[in-house]
């Protein structure tokens, strides 16, 4: 078995640490509202896309969320059959469906938002109101930069 000439530092490697930190805040939030409403971590984050940007197509929520469109179309489906979100088809694009959330969903959207308000400034709580400035910045300036990369 050979070496490994130049290891990965996850310590310190961007992608990585942002993917774990992520998925720790995401999976702190998600277990408040997965025991409550049954709601996975990618369901909630079509209904937040939904609460912000109702009549948005599949297409649209994936470019927002950047989830895969086959773990997106298996989540919309749920979501329909919970009756969260509501599907209509577009007229002169047949193909094209736009979702908005349903009348539960929009019930069960407003109960989460303010526990996820919560969250966040439990979560920042560690910074000073000028870093959070910093921080929000740096992450747009980062999310901007990305595009360009890509």
């Amino acid at each position: 078995m050979s070496e490994i000439d130049n290891p990965l530092n996850l310590d310190s490697f961007l992608p990585y640490r942002l993917s774990v930190t992520s998925n720790k805040i995401s999976g702190i939030i998600a277990d408040t509202y997965k025991d409550k409403f049954a709601i996975s971590i990618t369901e909630w984050r079509i209904m937040a896309v939904l609460g912000s940007n109702p009549g948005s197509s599949a297409d649209e929520v994936s470019a927002k969320t950047q989830i895969e469109k086959s773990i997106l179309s298996r989540a919309i489906s749920k979501l329909l059959q919970r009756n969260l979100i509501e599907r209509e088809f577009d007229e002169e694009d047949r193909r094209r469906s736009i979702l908005t959330l349903s009348k539960t969903g929009i019930a069960v959207y407003n109960e989460i938002v303010p526990i996820s308000y919560d969250y966040e400034k439990r979560f920042l709580a560690c910074f000073s109101d000028e870093e959070q400035r910093q921080f929000r910045h740096l992450l747009d300036r980062l999310d901007q930069h990305a595009d360009k990369v890509d």
